[in-house]
Parts: structure tokens; C-alpha cells; sequence
């Protein structure tokens, strides 16, 4: 049988599927891409709890969401499994191991230590997330690219991102409009199926749920943000810090990638919360973890409260700033699934809307590409003063890796953790 009419398994139990959540968050490395692709094997290709259309439609909704679009992918999957709690359990642990890791790394940033006897096991931990997204370019491709107009879309796609530098926004748009106008050249009926989370939660779309979600997630976003004011006043670093990232909240679509460069500016520029160097080495420190490469603003509050505390003590500053931070960047994505899942279910029913949702897919190979080629670059092509080093080591152990996702039998982690020991022997 194919992927697309194989037989699927039963529901997973809350706390399976919690198993699974706790164990993504320690595992996450390499960014989105490197993100999307690990759900996309371990729940389609290896569990079978979802189906490869209802998979690329949640994504797709993702994309459109502004935030971190694996993260919010893990929530919406885990709200589709058990409701509510299931989006809480998948959406906290994505991020809960990364958030104490960055604020323990932050900690020893600031009091001036350095890791130099751990970086070779992180370089060999991107180098899996490398395969991990050549596979999921693949696998996803396979499955999204049906005609000579979905590839025109992710061809399109990535070299306007490529060579242009077009938002990412833009280009999820534009893929949009091409789906609604061309719909008889770009919709592929693909077969029905039915996957165990399809078969699980289910909410109607009504006015009153969506004024209800809004009122306690606006309420649970802000709250922090007057306490802020009111204890320490409307120019303290951290009230500062807590609106400017429930602004950019609003307006990253695109993921990390795509804002980092804005947060950058204005956070050193502008604000003046820390320096390039200091910035430069917070990307690195986010790289080299796991859960959401926007995790880097957590340092950039860290950072920036521990040198300007005001009245309080520079960690306790910190960590407020650092807590603050993640608060106001992540409380907005649950309620924007919250908000959307619902609608997810009704696109089958619409020609036009499943039109626009298989080119937004196609548009999506195109993007998960580029990434490929920004980790490649950053990784296995380190340019340093206007020269570029090969990491060979690095190539070879990205290329085995490989090899061993797309042919092998071997546990995804067990292929994480050879990588990670493999680098620290050769580097």
C-alpha cells in the first residue's frame, strides 16, 4: 500500500503521546527545518498517528501563523490528539528543556565561561539535523509534488528566497493566490485517509469559543506586562523588553530566520540591550540546542537585564527578563492554534481553499530547501575573514547520517547521539 491509504493506528493515549512530546523537546536540534522533519518521522512515517495530507495541512496553517511554526506544529498536533491539555503538554515541553538549558548557558555567558570541550558533540548534532531535513526535502517532496506546477511553485519559491531575499510571508501569500486563481492546474485529489488523529478532537468553529479563547489568552499575555509596569515602572529594561517582544510576537512570520535579523537590529541598535558580539554569540549558544531557534531572545533578556537590573539584583533581573521574554514570545502561539485549528477541518469541504492550501505545500518544499541550504552553510561551510573552511569531518558524518535515516532501522535518537560522540572523537 502507499503512505497515503496505509492502515492507521489507534489513538495514542495522553500519556504515550506525552512520552513522545518530553522526549522531542530534548531532541530538537537544528532549527525548524531540522524540527519539522523530526515530527514528520516520527509521527507520520513512524507512528502513523496522522495522515501526509492532514500532516501538510497543519503545517501549512503553521506557516501562516506568525511564530515559531514547529513549535506551533507540535501544539496543534497535540491539541488534534487530547484537546487542550494535549496542546499545552506538546506546546511547554518543546520548549520547557530548551528554556532551562539557554537560561544555564546565559548564566555562564555573562560570568565568562566558555564550552570549547562541548562544541565538537553540538557541531555533530547539526550535522544530524542536516540529513534530518535533506530527508524530510524528500520525503515531503515526494508526497507535495505532484505536477509540473507544484514544482514551478517550490522552484520559484526557493530562489526568490535564494536570490531576491523576498519575505517568507510574501512567498506563502503568493503561492495562496496562485491556488485560489489556478485551481484546475494545481489541486491534486489526493485519496482519502483516516489516521489515528483524525479520528480524535474535535471542535466546531463558533464566534463564541473564539471570543472566549481570545479574552483568557490576551488576559494570560498581558498580565505579566502590568505587573511589570506597575513594580518597576513603564522604562525599566524588562517592561521594555516584555512589549517590544509581544510586538514582534505579532509580526514573525517566517520563523526564526526571517525575524532574527529585525530582533538583532533593534535589540543592539536600537535598544542598545547588548552588543553584536554578545548577540552573535546567543545565535551560536541557540543553534547548539534544542527546541525553537528563537530561543534566542531569551538570552537577549537575559543579557540585556543582567547589565541593566535597576533596583533589583542582576540575576534576579535576569531571570525575570529571560522568563518574560519566552512568556511573551510563546503565549501568543497557543492562542493563535487555539484560535485557527478549528477552521483546519473545514478545508476538504472547499475546492478553492484545498487549492490554495497544495500550492501553499508546494511553496513549502521550496522554503524547507532554503533552510537546508542556510544550516548547510552555516555548518559544513564556515567563512571566516573572507575564507571558507570545509568542515570534511562534518560532511562525512551529515552524509552517514543520511544514509542511515533513509535506508536504515536505526532509532532516530541512536543516530543523534553516534553523531554527537562521532564529532567529539574527530574534532
Amino acid at each position: 500500500m502507499t503512505d497515503e491509504t496505509s492502515s492507521e493506528k489507534q489513538v495514542p493515549s495522553f500519556r504515550e503521546s506525552l512520552r513522545f512530546w518530553i522526549k522531542l523537546g530534548f531532541i530538537s536540534f537544528g532549527g525548524p527545518a531540522a524540527q519539522i522533519a523530526l515530527i514528520h518521522r516520527e509521527i507520520v512515517e513512524k507512528r502513523r498517528w496522522l495522515s501526509e495530507s492532514h500532516f501538510r495541512h497543519a503545517l501549512n496553517f503553521c506557516l501562516l501563523l506568525p511564530g515559531p511554526e514547529a513549535q506551533q506544529l507540535a501544539t496543534y498536533l497535540g491539541w488534534r490528539m487530547h484537546g487542550a491539555k494535549g496542546a499545552f503538554a506538546a506546546g511547554i515541553w518543546f520548549i520547557l528543556p530548551s528554556y532551562f538549558i539557554m537560561l544555564g548557558l546565559s548564566w555562564m555567558y555573562v560570568n565568562g565561561a566558555s564550552m570549547p570541550a562541548v562544541q565538537p558533540i553540538l557541531s555533530g548534532l547539526l550535522a544530524a539535523a542536516i540529513a534530518l531535513v535533506l530527508d524530510a526535502v524528500l520525503r515531503i517532496g515526494k508526497k507535495s509534488l505532484r505536477h509540473a506546477m507544484h514544482y514551478a511553485i517550490a522552484i520559484t519559491a526557493f530562489f526568490l528566497l535564494v536570490l531576491a531575499h523576498v519575505s517568507f510571508f510574501w512567498i506563502i501569500f503568493g503561492a495562496a493566490i496562485l491556488g485560489y486563481f489556478l485551481r484546475e492546474k494545481i489541486e491534486h485529489q489526493a485519496a482519502s485517509v483516516t489516521s489515528a488523529i483524525d479520528l480524535a478532537h474535535s471542535t466546531s468553529p463558533t464566534w463564541k469559543r473564539a471570543v472566549h479563547i481570545s479574552a483568557v489568552g490576551l488576559a494570560a499575555w498581558i498580565t505579566p506586562l502590568l505587573i511589570c509596569v506597575l513594580q518597576l515602572g513603564k522604562d525599566h529594561a524588562i517592561t521594555q523588553m516584555g512589549v517590544f517582544f509581544s510586538k514582534a510576537a505579532m509580526v514573525t512570520f517566517g520563523g526564526a530566520y526571517a525575524v532574527l535579523p529585525y530582533v538583532a537590529q533593534q535589540a543592539v541598535e536600537h535598544h542598545h540591550w547588548l552588543t553584536h558580539e554578545q548577540m552573535i554569540a546567543g545565535l551560536a549558544l541557540a543553534e547548539t540546542t534544542p527546541g525553537p531557534l528563537i530561543m534566542v531572545l531569551e538570552f537577549v533578556g537575559f543579557t540585556g537585564a543582567w547589565h541593566a537590573p535597576g533596583h533589583l539584583p542582576a540575576a534576579i533581573a535576569a531571570w525575570i527578563a529571560a522568563t518574560l521574554t519566552v512568556w511573551c514570545t510563546f503565549v501568543p502561539c497557543f492562542l493563535f492554534v487555539f484560535l485557527g485549528a478549528p477552521h483546519i477541518e473545514t478545508i476538504g469541504n472547499h475546492p478553492r481553499l484545498r487549492a490554495m492550501m497544495q500550492a501553499i505545500s508546494a511553496a513549502v518544499v521550496g522554503v524547507i530547501a532554503q533552510l537546508l541550504l542556510t544550516l548547510t552553510r552555516q555548518i559544513l561551510f564556515i567563512t571566516e575573514n573572507q575564507q571558507t573552511h570545509i568542515e570534511w569531518p562534518l560532511i562525512i558524518l551529515s552524509a552517514a547520517a543520511f544514509l542511515a535515516i533513509r535506508y536504515g532501522k536505526i532509532n532516530i535518537m541512536t543516530i543523534i547521539a553516534i553523531c554527537g560522540l562521532s564529532s567529539w572523537v574527530m574534532l
